[in-house]
């Protein structure tokens, strides 16, 4: 590979083969680029930012990083409309060559459906592998100020984030003696397919043409094109952190309200993984009265509504469900448990393994439970758990006992 930098940082770099590529310069160059966008962010310097989005999204760098993540993510064999998989170096390489701006435009996404563990259904817009990649490339230069400006307590989604600080922070607002017992637990009705595309696009730091485009490309089901008004679709690269961004500034938006003093002892906390999230209170009335009102204002200005069949206010000795886990005081003390219901979900997705593979030798069998039962007891590792583990290894000993015979 030969490289050339210019003033600004950014890379020239091209190579002859795919395997020829200097990846770990090329993520030295992007982490520079990226450092750089969110000093600029920091110091109000729009100008500058967009100025240093243009460099990155311009450099071989990044485009050769966006292709390598859609072709060596879970998705890299699934085609979008046009039937088209990017599979051999020649064209990894050939597709890095080919992204640019102009002349862009993206195609319409292809719309399957996956079933949700309520028996609904889930809609899924797979784009096309040149899509993907865009959208890959434009990551690359938001993310550095989707992280500068995000929520303090938003951990859905974020890089070195995951469910266990979400919870971890669940423990330390409502741990205390003297914390708050009210908790408000908010749904957001189809939050994806719902936020407003004007929104979006005025609010959103990036290339407002490109934007605009993704969101309003339709998409393809049975044959049909149909056209899309709002939401940013599920199974779009860029999509989780345009919902983040969407829903960043609500904390702020607290914050601002009920600031923490002993004269204003309201004790509002808030913790979200992506558009799940509680909003902690002193008393019922608060959260019903005042908090509820302004998350439903924050919301309608993006497009959003909270679901009333399903946002509803909880004293913490009752107990909450949350990312999997039931969060209860018992007699003072805050245990945190797995939640039954996501217990009996998975016992169902064991037994249903089991029942599928009746007739198969027993060393295929635990070659797919045991990445199963791995993960599970691996995300409930941090909780009070050991019962709970108990009774689903007896659960699902019983179910390989009849399986046996």
């Amino acid at each position: 590979m030969t490289a050339q930098l210019n003033s600004s940082g950014a890379s020239s770099d091209h190579a002859a083969h795919w395997h020829s590529i200097d990846w770990a310069r090329c993520h030295r160059e992007i982490r520079r680029l990226q450092a750089r966008i969110v000093k600029a962010t920091q110091e109000g310097r729009h100008g500058r930012v967009k100025a240093l989005q243009w460099l990155l999204t311009h450099s071989f760098s990044g485009k050769a990083l966006a292709v390598k993540r859609v072709t060596e993510n879970r998705g890299k064999r699934t085609s979008g409309v046009d039937g088209i998989t990017w599979s051999t170096p020649k064209i990894k390489l050939k597709a890095v060559l080919s992204l640019r701006r102009r002349g862009y435009r993206p195609q319409p996404l292809r719309r399957i459906y996956i079933p949700k563990a309520n028996g609904k259904q889930r809609a899924l817009g797979i784009p096309c592998m040149i899509d993907r990649a865009q959208q890959a490339l434009h990551l690359l230069a938001l993310e550095p100020i989707a992280e500068t400006t995000a929520d303090p307590n938003s951990y859905g989604f974020r890089s070195a984030r995951s469910t266990a600080d979400a919870i971890e922070q669940c423990f330390k607002a409502l741990s205390h003696t003297d914390c708050a017992k009210w908790i408000l637990e908010a749904d957001i009705r189809s939050c994806f397919d719902e936020i407003s595309h004007d929104w979006l696009v005025a609010n959103i730091p990036m290339d407002k043409a490109i934007l605009r485009m993704w969101l309003k490309a339709g998409y393809f089901h049975h044959n049909v094109l149909y056209p899309t008004a709002a939401g940013t679709p599920q199974g779009g690269i860029i999509s989780p952190t345009l919902m983040n961004m969407t829903l960043d500034g609500l904390e702020h938006l607290l914050r601002l309200k009920y600031r923490r003093s002993t004269r204003n002892p309201s004790k509002v906390n808030i913790v979200r993984y992506a558009d799940d999230f509680i909003i902690t209170g002193v008393t019922r009335e608060m959260l019903a009265e005042e908090v509820i009102p302004m998350v439903g204002q924050f919301l309608a200005e993006r497009g959003l509504s909270m679901s009333p069949e399903k946002t509803r206010i909880t004293h913490i000795s009752d107990g909450f469900d949350f990312l999997g886990m039931n969060v209860r005081k018992y007699g003072g003390k805050l245990l945190i448990k797995p939640a039954p219901v996501s217990v009996q979900r998975f016992l169902r997705k064991v037994r249903g393994v089991i029942k599928g593979n009746a007739m198969v030798r027993h060393d295929t069998l635990i070659k797919k439970l045991n990445p199963m039962l791995r993960g599970w007891a691996n995300y409930y590792r941090h909780v009070v758990a050991k019962q709970t583990l108990s009774k689903v290894s007896c659960a699902i000993w019983h179910s390989l006992w009849r399986w046996v015979k």
